[in-house]
């Protein structure tokens, strides 16, 4: 969920003096952090502007920002995270999801105590905040958000008469079944979906895996998830979606420029992606939070994003600690969200993106969101995601509660699996 293109250079106004300390004019001192961020998850400008503004107030400190590829990262964070090595990170950018199998091994540093008493904890928005605990310790601090909307077509809207978006779930259903005539799809979801599946779940009250007596286990086929996969299977069927592949196969932002598609369930950066193939829609793309079952509550929401984090064996814990302080404070992460379209990492800081439709729309989501059970044995559950089987059983007709139980034992498997 990063849509926007970035250079692949390294931001620092001291980049030619390399890495380390270094004399300043005065003869003290100067450190250099060492950032590792991601690829597109800032523009060069915003990072330049950060840097610039840092180093001004903080002379005594070079910011060397070194962008990353997703692809491969997590043996290359592993490697850092075990030994220090002369130009190694002290910040890093993590997925919201990936800190619990970082922190596993002590590896990272504890900023619990700056996250009470200097960076808010309390106003950080949940998807991004408990995902990056472990044992009750804070150490992946919310960076930025993003999650899933409902992108409509106001044309189609209009055509059959609806003049507001639907505020609950009963209402969206209706409103589908009443777009879902002659040509047009009521709404384009893929039946492998899982991300849109996990926030129907937690709506009802549900989890995808559940903490019991020092263990884990899978929790499909509890009766608050299976209701889950219930509205799923409801609202799915009000549409072609392919009921045995998930939204990028094929990527839903094509059949919704190419097809007369009144909905889909994505981040709003796939607008880019759509108005590429169908320009004509640019004025006819609208957004609301995904209901809930309640009016003036969003329904619960998949959380993605990141979480920045400091490895242990940092020789800059000051100046590294600062660092985060200034991307995560109110300033710089207010400024993210408005240049990138994000969510900023407080619900506090709705406001400040509420004049975008797109944002606004995620930000009353994001409040509610949730992430993937907080466990280091989670990749292993994606990795061969015994979720999208369980959705094609039910969609294709299979007994619901069944599969569900076949599909938590798989996930119970997965996350008690030891590797010995």
């Amino acid at each position: 969920m990063r849509p926007r293109p970035l250079a692949l250079l390294c931001v620092s106004a001291t980049l030619l003096a390399g890495c380390g300390l270094m004399p300043g004019g005065s003869g003290s001192e100067r450190r250099t952090v060492t950032v590792w961020l991601m690829q597109h998850s800032a523009f060069q400008d915003y990072l330049d502007r950060f840097t610039e503004d840092f180093e001004r107030r903080h002379p005594d400190i070079d910011v060397d920002i070194r962008i990353q590829e997703w692809t491969g990262i997590g043996e290359k964070v592993q490697r850092a995270l075990k030994d220090r090595k002369p130009g190694g990170p002290d910040v890093i950018e993590v997925g919201n999801t990936q800190v619990a199998q970082y922190a596993e091994g002590d590896e990272l540093l504890d900023l619990t105590l700056e996250s009470l008493r200097d960076w808010g904890r309390e106003d950080w928005l949940p998807g991004l905040a408990e995902p990056g605990q472990w044992s009750s310790h804070q150490y992946g601090i919310p960076w930025y958000a993003a999650n899933r909307v409902v992108i409509y077509r106001k044309d189609l809207f209009r055509q059959a008469g609806i003049t507001a978006p639907p505020k609950t779930r009963d209402e969206w259903l209706a409103v589908t079944e009443k777009l879902d005539t002659g040509r047009t799809q009521g709404i384009y979801l893929a039946g492998q979906d899982w991300y849109t599946l996990s926030g129907f779940i937690w709506e009802e009250g549900g989890e995808l895996a559940e903490e019991r007596d020092g263990g884990w286990r899978g929790t499909l086929d509890s009766p608050a998830a299976l209701r889950g996969m219930d509205f799923y299977r409801r609202l799915q069927a009000l549409g072609d979606g392919p009921l045995d592949a998930d939204e990028e196969h094929p990527p839903q932002a094509g059949v919704f420029a190419r097809e007369e598609v009144a909905q889909i369930v994505a981040v709003p950066g796939v607008v880019r992606a759509i108005l590429q193939e169908n320009p004509d829609l640019e004025d006819e793309l609208g957004y609301f939070p995904i209901p809930g079952k309640k009016a003036g509550r969003p329904g619960a929401v998949f959380t993605g994003g990141s979480d920045l984090v400091i490895p242990a064996v940092t020789d800059q814990r000051k100046a590294a600690i600062a660092v985060v302080s200034d991307l995560v404070g109110t300033k710089w992460n207010t400024d993210l969200a408005r240049t990138m379209n994000y969510v900023p990492n407080k619900t506090t800081l709705a406001g400040a993106v509420a004049g975008e439709d797109a944002v606004a729309a995620m930000a009353a989501g994001a409040a509610r969101g949730r992430a993937t059970p907080s466990t280091p044995g989670w990749g292993r559950v994606e990795a061969d995601n015994p979720i999208k089987d369980f959705m094609t059983k039910v969609l294709t007709g299979a007994d619901p509660a069944e599969e569900a139980r076949r599909a938590s034992r798989r996930i119970t498997d997965a996350l008690s699996f030891d590797g010995r």
